[in-house]
Parts: structure tokens; C-alpha cells; sequence
């Protein structure tokens, strides 16, 4: 019997860089996403067709980790089978066929989304669906890890399977639902792909857990997220140094995305705006993930050079995501949104700002 499945995309909304240091984070699920058709084969093998790429075929006796296949969809196939083997779980062979909207490098978690998708296509064949969602998150998130070889949090899997608004403190594990509404505040969220590469930034992506974890180191803690933010503050930091500075990040983003929750829930969109603003500036100065010297690569900052002429005063602008190339995420009032898609269309090519729109 053939079956049907959507795996939303996903927006992160507050926490840059957090989750994988036990942080907080604000995101959520979008319209825009991956649908597949799927049936099990009966044989004991995968075979996943996704439009626009190379078809894919994964024996269930060949699950080990392939570093050639680091960055590759088939390794994240091969990843979720190998941790839902690791786990206990039920495996079997079955035949996908995946398309989407999702564009691939906006940011908007197209490897977990489609990680997530094949963990669910395992759940509902072979497990009768009683996997909870967190589990499969996880197997997804570890897929991409130790498979994919991408050092991602537990964000955009989490979010993926969910499937809606979520606050998120990993530390404690706190983790609770949010009616998002932006239409409802007046306000327009949209994203723009400025076209940048994501050729040859793995190195940069990876800099950014691992200067943190260096910081948490120095209190003798794995993540940051363990630190004490009183103990971290009152040492007389070097702010000329990367790493101090993208724990100063983590820190600041890590205390302003519960109020950015709260105004959300609240429906304040003066303050949403002003913390949004607040949060991409961190991103920028103290995080500095927007130009590397490894590519030199500027559009991703000349989108934001341009969304700060255009909304100054009038709505938010930071980078999402990842960062170093991508998409600029705005928000501002609805009436003002065509006038903004405009401009920056002229810029970044027609069709490059979209709205986004929340489940």
C-alpha cells in the first residue's frame, strides 16, 4: 500500500548558533517542505527518487559510516537505517519517491528535513508509528553527524518532527509549544537567498562549535550551555578573540530568546522586532558569521547591508541559519513586504524573497 508524508522545513527564529551547546532556541516548522510516496518492497533494500538528484540505493547489510559519502543524501539514508539498527528499532527495505520546495542552502533545513522524512517512512512501515518524535529526531540528527559528517544541533530535527512552533532549552530539556501568528501582529516574515556559495565552509561551520567549546573547556564543561553565565561574565575577557566572542554570543542570544518567546506568545511586535534586530546584530559582531576568508563570499552581507537601508525603523534583518552565505530573514509590516520583496529581488534575482509562512 503506498503512503504519503510531508517533512516541513524549518526557520530558525531566535537562538544563532545555541542548540548545539545545550542553549535555547526559537524555531519553527514551514510550508515550504519534502512530500514522499512510499511503500515497503519486501526486499532488503531502500531506494529513495528525489527530483533533481541522483537515485539512491541502501542495502540493510551495508550500514557502516563512509566517509566519501560525507555531504552526500545517500549518507543520511544510510544513517538514519544504522541508528535505527543501533537503537533497537525495526528496519526493513521500501521504495520513496521524494519532491519538495525546499530549496537546498536557505537555511531552511533541508538535510533534516529529509533525515526526519526517511526516520518517519521507518516509523510508519515498520515500527506502527509508535516511535516518539524526539527519538526520531535524534536518529536524524545523529545520521547527520556521523553520517553526513555535519556537526549540526538537535534543532532542525526536533522541529522537523514536530512540526510546529517550539521553544527549546536543551539543558533542561524544557520544551514547549508556541502559537505563532506573525499575520496576526500585522507583520510580514520572509526569507532572501542572496545567492551566496556554501562551496568550502564546512571548516567554517564546524570553527564556530568548536571555539565554544573551547570557552566551555576553561570551567572545565563540555558545552557552554553547563556554564555558569556569572562565572562566565566576571573573568576579564580579550574581545579581540574569536572564540570569547562567540561565547559573548551564546550568552546574550541564550538570555534573549526566552523573552523573544514571550513577545511572540504576547503578540508584541515592537519587542519581537527590537530583540530580532538585537540578536542578528550578535550575530554579526560577536558571532561573525557572515564573511569567511574562505570563500569571500560578500552577498550574504550585502543583503544585509540592504535590509538595513530598507527597514531601519520600520521592521527586523538578521542572517539564518548557519550563516557565511544564504538567506537574510526579515520581518515587517505586511504593507510594507511588497515594496521590500521588490528591491530586493532587483538585487539577488527574481523570485530570491519569499514569504514564509509558520505551521
Amino acid at each position: 500500500m503506498i503512503r504519503d508524508l510531508f517533512s516541513p522545513g524549518v526557520t530558525e527564529l531566535a537562538g544563532n548558533h545555541t542548540d548545539h551547546q545545550n542553549g535555547r532556541v526559537l524555531a519553527a516548522a514551514i510550508d515550504l517542505g519534502l512530500r514522499a510516496r512510499f511503500e515497503a518492497n519486501g526486499e532488503n533494500t531502500v531506494r529513495v527518487r528525489s527530483e533533481g538528484y541522483s537515485p539512491i540505493e541502501i542495502s540493510l547489510n551495508q550500514l557502516a559510516v563512509r566517509t566519501a559519502e560525507f555531504g552526500q543524501a545517500q549518507a543520511l539514508v544510510r544513517g538514519v537505517l544504522a541508528e535505527f539498527s543501533d537503537l533497537g528499532l525495526h528496519i526493513g527495505g521500501f521504495d520513496a519517491t521524494v519532491k519538495g520546495d525546499l530549496p537546498a542552502g536557505a537555511g531552511l533545513s533541508s538535510s533534516a528535513a529529509f533525515s526526519v522524512l526517511i526516520a518517519r517512512i521507518l516509523n510508519e512501515l515498520f515500527n506502527g508509528g509508535q516511535i516518539p518524535p524526539i527519538v526520531l529526531a535524534r536518529a536524524a540528527q545523529h545520521a547527520e553527524n556521523r553520517h553526513f559528517g555535519k556537526p549540526c544541533g538537535l534543532m532542525g530535527q526536533m522541529v522537523c518532527a514536530l512540526g510546529h512552533t517550539v521553544y527549546a532549552d536543551f539543558r533542561t530539556r524544557e520544551l514547549e509549544p508556541i502559537r505563532a501568528d506573525f499575520a496576526a501582529m500585522g507583520l510580514t516574515l520572509c526569507l532572501t537567498d542572496t545567492g551566496g556559495s556554501h562551496a568550502g565552509l564546512d571548516t567554517s561551520y564546524a570553527r564556530i562549535p568548536a571555539d565554544m567549546t573551547y570557552i566551555a573547556n576553561l570551567f572545565d564543561k563540555g558545552v557552554l550551555g553547563d556554564v555558569d553565565p556569572i562565572q562566565f561574565w566576571s573573568r576579564g575577557w580579550d574581545a579581540s578573540n574569536r572564540p570569547v566572542r562567540r561565547a559573548m554570543h551564546f550568552f546574550n542570544e541564550n538570555e534573549r530568546v526566552p523573552r523573544m518567546r514571550d513577545a511572540l506568545k504576547a503578540g508584541d511586535a515592537n519587542t519581537y522586532i527590537r530583540l530580532m534586530n538585537e540578536s542578528g546584530r550578535s550575530s554579526e559582531e560577536l558571532l561573525n558569521n557572515i564573511v569567511t576568508s574562505a570563500t569571500g563570499d560578500l552577498k550574504l552581507s550585502q543583503g544585509l547591508e540592504q535590509s538595513a537601508r530598507l527597514l531601519e525603523g520600520r521592521g527586523a534583518w538578521r542572517v539564518h541559519g548557519g550563516g557565511f552565505a544564504g538567506c537574510v530573514q526579515a520581518l515587517m509590516p505586511a504593507d510594507y513586504f511588497p515594496t521590500y520583496r521588490q528591491e530586493m529581488d532587483k538585487s539577488f534575482g527574481p523570485g530570491a524573497c519569499r514569504e514564509i509562512r509558520l505551521i
